[in-house]
């Protein structure tokens, strides 16, 4: 990263969110709770997501780190002979937080009573390593990057400045490890344990119906939900027509651009169509009853042609007669997160618990 910056005086920064995205990709796949031959077992298999900010900024020769992080954990394991999946959701890791300050939200999906003997398992084991790391993160940021947005010091006139970049660097350096550049090979995994995923935030691939349409810079978002209804029937919800116009209170409408809308009563593969007043496209990808469905969806007003895609899976728990609807949704354009995010929560998830009376309203 190039600084014409005299003086280190004005204010430059240093986007660092893929970065992050890597470090917590490396250090974070593969923790466990022990050895996978144990009774209870649980590791962690992938960084479902990563929403937030994450710079380094100088100013006046002083380095600052600032980052406020959620992240989505993947996890696994087995309960004796049964297996099991589920998540771990971080709402906050902050440049301001301490190490008690980290919330963890662990979600075992179909859980049911034997399964739920993971959780304190989880807590015990994994939860203290997952401290650790993100409490190491802003060293490490900094570590990482304070050189590349300031001009040396041999080349600093100012001797306020100098002295403010004097005390950054030392303070950096209070932690044992060298200032360094960031290179193409990042250091391995704790544990010796390297990353089998490839998912990005930050990813500015997605898939579209066209790859010469126009990108954006994209992002994921990682939600879960809780309804008290079988599996197929929240399927059911999401494909039948009556069902989709009853919840959404809008008509759904053919899309002019594809000509494909089947007359049937249900949604059909390849079936493209508008919703809510024409403000939402969507088209039907793929799925399998009660387990998965995957549409290509955009707001009417992104650019033409781009598509985010929109993963749903249904885990169902007989036990505790409920369906957890988990939801990957890749290629939001960055900076339409929280919008994506609360339009899901209140035109989709809350209208149809209100509509078809499929769980509490918080």
């Amino acid at each position: 990263m190039v600084v014409h910056n005299p003086n280190n005086w004005h204010w430059v920064d240093k986007n660092c969110i893929d970065w992050a995205k890597k470090y917590f990709e490396e250090r974070l796949v593969g923790l466990a709770t022990g050895e996978a031959t144990e009774a209870l077992y649980a590791r962690i298999s992938k960084l479902s997501s990563l929403e937030g900010d994450c710079e380094v900024n100088q100013r006046k020769g002083k380095v600052i780190s600032l980052f406020d992080l959620k992240l989505n954990l993947g996890i696994e394991g087995h309960v004796n002979d049964e297996k099991w999946e589920g998540s771990i959701t971080i709402p906050e890791v902050a440049f301001d937080s301490d190490p008690e300050d980290y919330q963890f939200d662990i979600s075992i999906f179909k859980e049911n009573s034997k399964l739920s003997e993971i959780k304190p398992v989880i807590r015990e084991k994994l939860i203290p390593q997952l401290r650790d790391i993100f409490s190491n993160f802003g060293k490490e940021l900094l570590l990482t990057h304070a050189n590349d947005i300031q001009v040396s010091s041999d080349k600093v006139t100012s001797e306020f400045t100098k002295s403010n970049q004097q005390s950054s660097f030392q303070n950096v350096a209070s932690t044992g490890t060298p200032l360094k550049k960031e290179s193409s090979s990042s250091s391995s995994a704790a544990g010796g344990k390297k990353s089998e995923t490839s998912s990005s935030t930050g990813d500015s691939s997605q898939k579209a119906s066209n790859s010469n349409t126009p990108k954006y810079n994209t992002t994921k978002l990682h939600l879960e939900s809780s309804f008290q209804v079988p599996a197929v029937e929240l399927y059911n919800t999401f494909i039948e027509k009556p069902r989709i116009e009853a919840w959404s209170r809008s008509p759904i409408q053919p899309d002019p651009s594809s000509g494909k809308l089947g007359s049937g009563s249900k949604l059909e593969l390849n079936d493209t169509f508008k919703l809510f007043g024409g403000n939402i496209t969507m088209k039907l990808i793929s799925g399998e009853p009660g387990k998965n469905l995957v549409f290509d969806w955009r707001l009417n007003e992104w650019k033409q042609g781009h598509y985010s895609q929109l993963s749903m899976e249904f885990h169902e728990s007989q036990e505790y007669h409920e369906t957890k609807l988990i939801v990957n949704w890749s290629g939001i354009p960055i900076g339409e997160e929280d919008k994506a995010r609360g339009n899901f929560e209140e035109y989709y998830i809350r209208s149809i618990k209100l509509t078809f009376g499929f769980g509490a309203i918080l």
